[in-house]
């Protein structure tokens, strides 16, 4: 099981995130990206690759 978050106060709401991933996790929400389907993370990371402010880190717990 992973474990991911987001630093609001970095996502500048590109949807780099919501795009790359290959499990759908996230969707856009008030301009932010947000996670919605946490259990269908894979755990491979794209979405920290792809975001330019480095506001995800993703963890296994």
């Amino acid at each position: 099981m992973w474990q991911i978050d987001i630093d609001l106060d970095k996502c500048v709401g590109d949807e780099e995130c919501v795009n790359a991933c290959p499990a759908s996790v996230y969707e856009m929400v008030d301009g932010k990206a947000s996670v919605v389907e946490a259990d269908e993370c894979l755990g491979c990371e794209t979405c920290v690759e792809v975001c330019p402010e480095g506001a995800i880190v993703v963890t296994e717990v």
